[in-house]
């Protein structure tokens, strides 16, 4: 069983900063990739970023120059450093994490979610 824990949301001011973490735990031997989704209120999931085992990141548009992923392999965490936030980048962040179980199969497991909003 797998497990995703995230920390680090809350309420900012337009121009603020916040840093999401998700840990994963359980029984994980390898993770292929791990990122982050967000879903704002009546509006679908949507990728934000994410990042392979070997530091590849992929970003949204919406959110380029302005969030920055990384992971720590080590402690199967990644992290969601956001800077420049705008009120539209309030939403519930998702994290989840692909894990290995076979040479060709992997898992998806997601995060509880994590509520950022942005606010003056």
């Amino acid at each position: 069983q797998v497990q995703l824990v995230e920390s680090g949301g809350g309420l900012v001011q337009p121009g603020g900063s916040l840093r999401l973490s998700c840990a994963a735990s359980g029984s994980i031997a390898s993770i292929r990739a791990m990122g982050w989704y967000r879903q704002a209120p009546g509006k679908e999931r949507d990728l934000v970023a994410t990042i392979t085992n070997r530091g590849t990141t992929n970003y949204a548009d919406s959110v380029k120059g302005r969030f920055t992923i990384s992971r720590d392999n080590a402690k199967n965490t990644v992290y969601l450093q956001m800077n420049s936030l705008k009120p539209e980048d309030t939403a519930v962040y998702y994290c989840y994490a692909e894990v290995i179980q076979t040479l060709t199969v992997f898992t998806t497991h997601w995060g509880q979610g994590a509520q950022v909003t942005v606010s003056s």
